[in-house]
């Protein structure tokens, strides 16, 4: 229950919902700037939200929800990226290597990490399995898309989990 003094709740909640908003905001950053990392950025809003401006209004199935939405928002990229690699002929290690690839972008040179290195690791890797240039060329491809793919995912999921977030706490 929360003890109003005038003013000073006021300015608490204004404060509370440009936290929540600047960190929606930065969870879609996230999915350009893989450093900034999009699932904490939603947490930091429901959090938030749930011990500052509510009193527990968020539901145990709105957290349950929200737990294996983040789980998918996490694994899309590496699940997207090995489909299209493997759609556009690429070997199992070319999968393999396009989901290490993913993860060790995110870190290298972000934004671009996340797109160069995947399709660098599969160039590679396919050639190495003696693949033709253009074979390797097509997987490497496919780990471009896998990424196209995996950001629309990451934003579908994201959008969905703040409508939701908006319509348990105001409905």
């Amino acid at each position: 229950m929360k003890v109003r003094c005038g003013g000073l709740v006021v300015a608490l909640d204004i404060i509370a919902w440009i936290i929540i908003a600047v960190a929606f905001i930065a969870s879609f950053a996230g999915i350009v700037y893989p450093v900034i990392p999009s699932p904490l950025m939603l947490w930091i809003g429901f959090l938030v939200f749930q011990f500052m401006l509510s009193d527990g209004d968020l539901s145990v199935f709105f957290w349950v929800a929200m737990v294996i939405l983040t789980v998918i928002l996490i694994i899309s990229d590496i699940i997207a990226n090995s489909y299209f690699v493997k759609k556009f002929g690429g070997s199992k290690w070319g999968e393999r290597i396009a989901a290490i690839g993913v993860i060790v972008g995110s870190f290298i040179i972000p934004p671009f990490g996340i797109i160069v290195v995947p399709f660098v690791a599969v160039f590679v890797t396919e050639l190495v399995q003696r693949r033709t240039l253009k074979e390797a060329i097509y997987s490497s491809i496919g780990s471009l898309l896998g990424f196209l793919g995996g950001s629309i995912a990451k934003i579908v999921i994201q959008l969905i989990m703040i409508i939701w977030f908006f319509i348990a706490a105001f409905v």
